[in-house]
C-alpha cells in the first residue's frame, strides 16, 4: 500500500505514470528528477504519511527503493 502511494507522489511531481514506476529506479539517473523535483518528492512523502525524514538519512536515497525503506 505505500509504495502505491509513493509511486503516485513521484509520479504527480515528475507528471509520469505511476505504473512506469519501479522499486529499482533511481531518482536521477531513470526518473531525471532534479534537485527541485526530489525536494517536492520529500514533502509530499513526509504530507501523506506524517513523517519527518531524517536529513543524514536522505543522503542514502538513491532508488525509490531506498525511500520506501525510509517510510517503511
Amino acid at each position: 500500500m505505500e509504495f502505491k502511494k509513493l509511486q503516485k507522489i513521484i509520479a504527480e511531481v515528475l507528471n509520469i505514470d505511476d505504473t512506469d514506476i519501479v522499486q529499482e529506479m533511481s531518482f536521477v539517473n531513470d526518473l531525471g528528477a532534479d534537485s527541485l523535483e526530489l525536494f517536492q518528492i520529500l514533502m509530499g512523502v513526509e504530507k501523506e504519511f506524517d513523517i519527518s525524514v531524517d536529513e543524514e538519512k536522505l543522503k542514502s536515497v538513491i532508488t525509490v527503493g531506498d525511500l520506501l525503506e525510509l517510510i517503511c
